[in-house]
């Protein structure tokens, strides 16, 4: 197994040229598009590690997927797929277009809108960020996780057009909290600083089903993280989901911080980190582990292969 997490590395190295770190976020352009980590975690608890895995980044849209898990634990199934979708879209993952509708509602919760419209499902507890930072960490195993405080006011202070998005969705009363501190709260849960073995940790708990199989824990319950990883495979690399599903054929989730985290039913958990994003968004160096891994270890959810047993 360390032997091909290797050679997938190398691999993924003669691509990194063909991406660019994300700009739109003036904090993100400082990342060194050359970095490349990877971090697979087995359901015997075997752990390899490999190149800069321990380099922090922010999670970014990974955050998405435990946004949905914290909003439907506090608003439940109906009032959060009252506000938003479950269908794959053809836009980019930070457009407004069919905001402008008449049904301004958001199309899945794996794009910025949607992410915002969950976010909002958050705020009916006392401390949303607060409980979200303890989840998040309660998932990645870690509890030195923290907010990357440069990373969250470069967000806020480039934010205009999440915050577009947050006033039409206030205008159509889909956000039943200020959309201010909805947006706020929302650049918060993108800004935590995670690295590649952390959400490893968290996408094993997903491929057992909310179950830590190292430790017997069950974190998570079976209904919510069925609906986080259809939504991953359907979603989760935004207008590159179907790309992905057809070459990878892993749930996963990408952020433009540089992170991909992907699942493998009942076999393991799988994190890569490269800041050099392709013009979708995805990370160049993460998205080609990930494609050698799945060829070479059999790991597509529709091959015939069992290699990797």
């Amino acid at each position: 197994m360390e032997r091909t997490l290797n050679d997938a590395m190398d691999y993924a190295r003669t691509f990194l040229h063909t991406g660019k770190v994300a700009t739109y976020i003036p904090e993100l352009a400082k990342g060194d598009s050359e970095q490349l980590g990877a971090c697979l975690i087995t359901t015997d608890g075997e752990v390899y590690r490999v190149g800069d895995w321990q380099q922090e980044f922010t999670i970014q849209s990974i955050s998405k997927t435990i946004t949905l898990i914290m909003a439907l634990q506090v608003a439940g199934y109906e009032k959060v797929f009252s506000k938003v979708g479950v269908e794959p879209t053809g836009d980019a993952f930070n457009s407004l277009v069919r905001l402008e509708t008449k049904t301004a509602h958001p199309l899945n919760p794996m794009i910025n809108a949607g992410a915002i419209a969950t976010a909002s499902c958050c705020m009916d507890v006392k401390d949303p960020f607060g409980e979200f930072l303890e989840l998040t960490r309660r998932l990645c195993r870690r509890d030195t996780i923290h907010l990357n405080e440069a990373v969250f006011q470069s967000e806020k202070k480039a934010g205009m057009r999440n915050r577009s998005m947050a006033y039409l969705m206030e205008d159509d009363n889909i956000l039943e909290y200020d959309a201010e501190d909805v947006v706020d709260l929302y650049f918060r849960m993108c800004s935590l600083s995670v690295n590649a073995e952390d959400l490893a940790n968290y996408a094993l708990v997903l491929a057992h089903n909310g179950v830590d199989p190292r430790s017997g824990e069950h974190l998570l319950d079976d209904w919510i993280v069925r609906i986080v990883k259809t939504l991953m495979v359907t979603c989760g690399m935004y207008d590159a989901s179907g790309e992905f599903a057809m070459k990878v054929g892993i749930p996963a989730k990408s952020g433009v911080g540089g992170g991909i985290m992907g699942t493998v039913e009942r076999k393991m958990g799988l994190a890569v980190f490269n800041p050099a994003l392709d013009p979708k968004g995805n990370s160049v160096g993460a998205y080609r582990v990930m494609e050698y891994l799945s060829h070479y270890l059999g790991l597509h959810y529709f091959s015939g292969s069992n290699s990797m047993i």
